[in-house]
């Protein structure tokens, strides 16, 4: 795999900064799960069944005339552990795809929006993800390449219960739609805690950055739809932007009644945090993701304006564990990886801050 593409390119197309409520709503996911008729689902095929379902899928795609945007294909076994770490933190595969004991693989496309993952829980996960709210425009994307391979292999579809999934929850549409949100005032006024039971009740869930299972690292948040069987995709996707739109006028409440209230505690904590990062000599995951939220607050609020969004972006993917072993070109132990986290972070904020190369380093 050519992973120079990956580490020079360290935003992918999802943390630009842009689209619809960007200041709050970092991206939109769908995923579209499915099976191949005739073929024993993943927990139980075999090793020649998962072959010929990822060299059948792979091929279409790959023949695929898209120039502008063309599909790569990456076997997972063909991949060192430090590889699969990067996709995982770019997003572009699922923990569960590395976990695969079957031959398994993604097809991603050159910008990164779309990847269609093979023999994960299930023989196909199509994933569209865009920036900002744009939860039709992504469902599209990948609907378009749901088409195309239904065009050429026969899914597993029964005429009552719809898609056939490995999981009963995704029985269905087979339709997860999900958005990253990153909702500081509401984790800082301990809305989220109150918040989140009752968006279970209305058939959603809140999780962390990297979906189940996983911490609302730097206070950003999945909240996506539960249900799949018996509604419609535009059901789904009216009901999650709705609740979207609700969260997203709660978190700008709850930032406005912050400046009103305690603006000079916001703003220490805002320039603390920034000191943090342009000086900090060691910083775990989480005490930069941490400051990184909060130097983002500080750029949307309008309390600082000489850093560009997009840089802090591309600081919370690279200060990962995966990509900063990958820049080291090594395997690092957790303190030598604070270390060169910390020292990653300063440089470049130094090169934003100054516009060229420090050595204050």
């Amino acid at each position: 795999m050519d992973m120079d593409r990956f580490l020079k390119k360290q935003v992918t197309s999802w943390m630009e900064s842009a689209g619809e409520h960007a200041d709050i709503v970092m991206s939109t996911r769908i995923r579209l799960a499915r099976n191949l008729e005739g073929y024993r689902f993943p927990l139980a095929f075999t090793e020649d069944e998962a072959h010929k379902i990822e060299q059948t899928i792979s091929g279409i795609l790959l023949d695929v005339d898209r120039e502008e945007n063309p599909f790569t294909s990456y076997q997972m076994k063909q991949l060192d552990s430090l590889d699969k770490q990067v996709l995982i933190e770019k997003h572009l595969i699922s923990p569960a795809l590395v976990e695969s004991n079957v031959e398994s693989a993604a097809v991603i496309s050159e910008d990164e929006s779309l990847s269609i993952l093979i023999n994960e829980e299930d023989h196909l996960r199509i994933q569209c993800i865009l920036p900002g709210l744009q939860l039709e425009q992504a469902y599209e994307q990948a609907a378009s390449i749901d088409r195309l391979l239904d065009k050429q292999v026969s899914y597993a579809f029964d005429e009552k219960y719809g898609y056939l999934t490995t999981c009963p929850t995704n029985t269905g549409t087979g339709l997860r739609a999900s958005v990253m949100m990153h909702l500081p005032a509401l984790t800082a006024t301990k809305q989220m805690t109150k918040i989140a039971p009752i968006i279970n009740r209305l058939g959603m869930v809140v999780r962390g950055i990297y979906g189940e299972g996983s911490e609302a690292l730097g206070n950003v948040y999945q909240v996506s739809n539960q249900v799949t069987l018996g509604k419609a995709e535009f059901e789904i996707l009216q009901e999650l932007q709705g609740l979207t739109t609700q969260l997203i006028e709660k978190e700008r409440e709850s930032r406005q009644a912050l400046l009103e209230h305690s603006r000079i505690l916001l703003e220490d904590r805002l320039y603390r945090s920034l000191g943090t990062l342009r000086y900090a000599r060691l910083l775990t995951t989480e005490e930069a993701a941490s400051c990184l939220s909060d130097v983002r607050l500080a750029i949307d609020l309008g309390i600082i304006t000489h850093v560009s969004k997009t840089i802090l972006n591309e600081c919370m993917i690279f200060m990962q564990p995966g990509f900063l072993q990958q820049y080291a070109r090594t395997v690092l132990s957790p303190k030598d990886r604070d270390v060169f986290r910390a020292k990653m972070i300063r440089e470049r904020l130094t090169i934003e801050e100054k516009g060229e190369n420090s050595n204050d380093v």
